[in-house]
């Protein structure tokens, strides 16, 4: 079994609830859209409302269209600015990982390398790291609004989710800012 969370908009406040569902080993994306799934049947199950998988392995077009793989901000991938934008204490932000695809930029050593997180710098601003999701949720909800205005519909689905994401590794989740900007509009 496994536990991941779904994030939904209820009476304006968007939440977060974890699911247990069965686990399919495996790297694949065969394995991860099995995973998904599972996933969005446990939630079927409880909540009998419908979940949409916010990233590139969306089985559903929308979902891989606004995944931070595939959204684009200014015509950059939205994941190529998160990750170009770190501030660290040795270093950063690393302009250069705008030019990457946005794995290289996600999996670049100098986030390892380069002391602790400090901040973000976009556009010669610059953001702290308090609120926590602050900085992702402005990037990423500035890109909804770029690429879709305000006609992006996805009014079937109650339940956002990114299987990739895992609470005890990261904080900041497309799933949930795209809940989030839902909620607001």
């Amino acid at each position: 079994m496994a536990k991941r969370p779904a994030w939904s908009v209820q009476d304006d406040v968007v939440i977060c609830e974890n699911f247990d569902f069965m686990w399919s080993g495996g790297f694949s994306i065969t394995q991860k859209q099995k995973n998904i799934r599972a996933l969005h049947q446990s939630i079927y199950e409880m909540k009998h409302e419908k979940a949409l998988e916010v990233s590139s392995k969306s089985e559903v077009r929308v979902g891989k269209e606004i995944g931070a793989f595939s959204l684009e901000l200014d015509g950059i991938f939205l994941e190529n600015v998160f990750q170009a934008a770190k501030q660290y204490e040795n270093g950063g932000p690393y302009l250069d990982l705008l030019n990457v695809s946005p794995k290289q930029a996600k999996r670049d050593e100098r986030h390892c390398n380069s002391g602790k997180l400090v901040g973000f710098v976009r556009n010669d601003e610059i953001w702290t790291l308090e609120p926590k999701t602050a900085f992702y949720d402005y990037i990423y909800i500035s890109a909804l609004i770029k690429n879709f205005g305000y006609d992006l519909n996805i009014s079937e689905y109650q339940w956002f989710t990114d299987i990739e994401f895992n609470p005890q590794k990261s904080i900041n989740c497309q799933a949930r800012a795209g809940s989030d900007w839902i909620g607001r509009w």
